[in-house]
């Protein structure tokens, strides 16, 4: 399994041509394996969307509806060891959103695919490029 950080979920269901070339062969090659949400981007895909910032093609409920029922995909729940971990990121950034996806992906031992810079450079996660 692979967990997808907000924007490249997002991308790739939207099918995105801001997803790369590279990023969608990764995750056409990881599929089988399965493909983890953090449900804290889907709280934060909401949060865009009522802010603003982000358009989607239906409803916010539609939306997080259709795209968790691809298949191999699976919402990852917040747990009491995420929250503590998203905490404890030495030199991590302070992005609450970002904290909690780099704590999934290290607690879950799954790797994050990610286009951020900042988590992309922190030591600590195992990114997928």
């Amino acid at each position: 399994m692979i967990l997808l950080d907000t924007h490249i979920f997002i991308w790739w269901i939207d099918d995105s041509p801001r997803l790369s070339k590279r990023y969608r062969q990764i995750i056409e090659e990881r599929q089988n394996d399965g493909l983890g949400i953090s449900i804290y981007s889907c709280w934060e895909i909401a949060k865009l969307v009522e802010y603003g910032k982000l358009e989607l093609k239906f409803s916010i409920d539609d939306w997080l509806e259709i795209s968790l029922s691809h298949p191999n995909i699976s919402s990852i729940d917040l747990s009491i060891p995420v929250i503590i971990k998203s905490t404890q990121l030495p030199g991590f950034h302070k992005d609450p959103a970002d904290q909690i996806i780099v704590a999934t992906s290290i607690i879950s031992g799954i790797p994050l695919l990610t286009a951020d810079e900042k988590i992309i450079a922190y030591p600590d996660v195992i990114t997928l490029s």
